[in-house]
């Protein structure tokens, strides 16, 4: 039977990477740096997957671009120089995306990440040589705007209803939403499940190694099933 999806796109952070603590962490000690007011590690947890403007403007609203051209260049210099190096794809991720693409599928990446640094993710991770193509926040509007993932599907030439996008916040959901594309939410991430059930997402997993058995399972269905 052939796959149901022809193209799966992927977050980075939270979704393939285990990331989310490293990034909570760079953005705490940027804001340190900076004698900013303290915020609970919850309220940065929630803004993961949003680009730096966006996530400066939901952490401070109403400061415009007072301070936040230190605030990024503090925040990548923790990230790049102390946090990156510990961060590791979740258990799984390389088998799962190995599989995936020698069974035919496409595979792609939209991410809240600029440029540089997910090209040096691909380049560091066997399994970034898998990846198609991708869409950073440095070439599309931030998530939830649709721009990413729309870009994907007409540079591959691939239509939404044979997409699937895969991640772990909100803004990944609403993302595919608005793009017309099915979306799988993973409770590994930056947002519990709670909160992205309520995006709607065709499934919500607590565990890698339940995605393969997923799509194995929903694309065994009757034609006339698939919703």
């Amino acid at each position: 039977m052939p796959n149901r999806w022809e193209l799966i796109v992927f977050d980075w952070d939270g979704t393939l990477m285990d990331s989310t603590g490293a990034i909570v962490r760079a953005a705490e000690r940027a804001i340190d740096d900076l004698g900013l007011p303290k915020l609970p590690s919850e309220r940065i947890r929630e803004i993961i997957g949003l680009g730096l403007r966006e996530s400066w403007d939901s952490l401070f609203p109403g400061r415009g671009l007072d301070g936040y051209r230190d605030f990024v260049d503090r925040y990548r210099d923790h990230f790049v120089n102390s946090e990156r190096l510990t961060i590791k794809p979740y258990p799984g991720v390389e088998s799962l995306i190995e599989s995936l693409h020698s069974r035919g599928v496409r595979l792609a990446v939209a991410t809240g990440k600029s440029r540089r640094g997910l090209d040096r993710d691909l380049e560091e991770n066997s399994f970034g040589r898998f990846f198609e193509h991708s869409v950073t926040s440095d070439e599309a509007p931030s998530k939830p705007h649709p721009e990413m993932l729309l870009r994907i599907m007409r540079r591959l030439g691939v239509q939404a209803d044979r997409t699937l996008m895969v991640g772990d916040t909100e803004f990944d959901l609403r993302m595919a939403r608005d793009a017309r594309v099915s979306a799988v939410a993973v409770t590994w991430g930056a947002h519990d499940r709670a909160r992205l059930l309520a995006s709607e997402p065709m499934a919500c997993l607590d565990a890698m190694e339940d995605l393969a058995p997923w799509l194995e399972n929903f694309e065994a269905e009757p034609d006339e099933d698939l919703g």
